[in-house]
């Protein structure tokens, strides 16, 4: 063996002798990383491989030198893990930002609260005496031209026969009645020959007396709640608080929910408390009717919560209300019936009986519409009998020309009309004063 072949030998022993340094580097380097230590079989491998080469001579060359040499350069990047955990704390120091995030986040909108509805408001009502003044202009300038026709006919120098028929048609045309037409024309007669020749004056005199009769100058036609102005003793009222109770009936048409709310606004114009009872429950949107005329006048309304429901009900507790809470005035709209429907007009009957187990009635007052005329008097006469009327309230006595209905109603039942209607205002509703009515006809 020649020195060139030995020093090829311990060459290549060198070579591998580094080689297998760098593996076991590596494989401690690993193990330091894992916590695993190579087993003394994986140590034994590289030692064992390099004998075997050595025994094989200096012609084999030994096959895995190249590989591992090409395999050394990757036990570089071994190292990187550890320089890259320093980045790892990043998402730690932008924990912060995260935070602040939800002062950007879009805030929900303010719910917007809906204005409660406005109330009605209040006007104060016209005092009784304003209300006659007013009415009676009204009434002079209506279409209630009767007392202008007798006017005329009177009037002439020589009244002949065919004249006072005249009269008399008049008067039955105005719905003044049969018997009292013919009572009006014999008195009338009896004054013509008794005065003789006589001035314009003197004959509208003569007319207005006889109206006057016939009107009835002094029937009593007070509303008890009115009658008493004088306040009561403070100890007195103490004591005991009379409530009046008005039951409003009539057939639907007459204007009775209506005539009821502005009844109620009558009776507060005269410093009163009063309460309405929606008692009419038949008919849709009553009770919302007379709502909406109360709230005009600040009157509260008791009602039922549902269409349909027993108008007695309903005016039972009216009436316990309104004693508790000590008013002086409860009004009771009752539903408009028909008077030749028996079942209801015994409701009538039914709704004052239960009434009358907590306060006595004072008033019943049927509406009746002015333009109906004698037609009024046969449903005046069936609520008479049903439910027994104290007076009688006469609605849009401006619009007709049939006034004399006043007289023909009063003579037939026996009742006074006690309340007109001249118009759709709040206020057009008064106490009946028969020298207004006649001037007014008169004009």
């Amino acid at each position: 063996m020649d020195l060139t072949t030995t020093l090829l030998i311990i060459l290549g022993v060198i070579v591998v002798v580094a080689i297998i340094g760098v593996v076991i580097a590596k494989s401690a380097h690993k193990g330091a990383q894992t916590g695993e230590k190579p087993t003394e079989k994986q140590a034994e491998k590289p030692v064992q491989k390099l004998a075997e080469e050595t025994a094989a001579g200096p012609d084999k060359k030994p096959q895995a030198t190249e590989p591992q040499l090409k395999a050394t350069p990757k036990a570089e990047p071994v190292a990187k893990p550890e320089a890259a955990k320093p980045e790892a704390a990043k998402p730690e120091a932008a924990k912060p930002e995260a935070a602040a995030q939800p002062e950007t986040a879009a805030q929900p909108e303010p719910v917007v609260k809906p204005e409660p509805a406005a109330k009605p408001e209040i006007v104060k009502p016209e005092n009784s005496q304003s209300r006659l003044v007013r009415l009676r202009s009204k009434l002079a300038h209506s279409a209630n031209p009767f007392g202008k026709a007798l006017f005329s006919i009177l009037s002439r120098d020589h009244l002949s026969e065919e004249d006072w028929e005249d009269v008399e048609d008049t008067l039955l045309l105005a719905d003044v009645g049969a018997e009292a037409s013919e009572k009006i024309v014999d008195e009338l007669r009896q004054d013509s020959r008794a005065q003789g020749t006589r001035s314009a004056e003197e004959v509208r005199n003569m007319l207005r007396e006889r109206l006057l009769d016939a009107v009835g100058r002094d029937t009593d036609r007070s509303l008890e709640a009115l009658s008493n102005n004088e306040p009561a003793e403070p100890a007195a009222a103490e004591q005991a608080h009379p409530l009046h109770v008005i039951i409003m009936v009539g057939v639907n048409g007459t204007g009775k929910t209506t005539t009821a709310g502005k009844l109620g606004r009558l009776f507060v114009a005269e410093g009163r408390h009063v309460v309405l009872a929606a008692a009419d429950t038949f008919r849709a949107a009553a009770a919302d009717q007379l709502a909406t005329w109360a709230a005009q006048s600040g009157i509260e309304v008791v009602r039922s919560d549902k269409d349909g429901a027993d108008p007695a009900s309903v005016a039972y507790d009216a009436a316990q209300k309104a004693l508790n809470d000590k008013a002086d005035v409860l009004i009771v709209d009752t539903a408009g019936r028909l008077q030749n429907k028996r079942n209801l007009m015994d409701e009538l009957g039914k709704i004052r009986r239960v009434i009358e187990k907590l306060t006595p009635v004072q008033e019943v007052l049927l509406v009746l519409d002015a333009t109906t005329g004698q037609n009024g008097m046969t449903q005046a006469e069936v609520f008479a009998e049903a439910i027994g009327i104290t007076g009688v309230v006469l609605t849009k006595l401006d619009g007709s020309a049939k006034g004399g209905v006043v007289i023909s109603v009063q003579n037939k039942l026996g009742v006074p009309v006690k309340l007109v209607g001249l118009g759709e205002g709040p206020d057009d509703l008064a106490v009946f004063d028969p020298a207004g009515f006649v001037d007014g006809i008169l004009g």
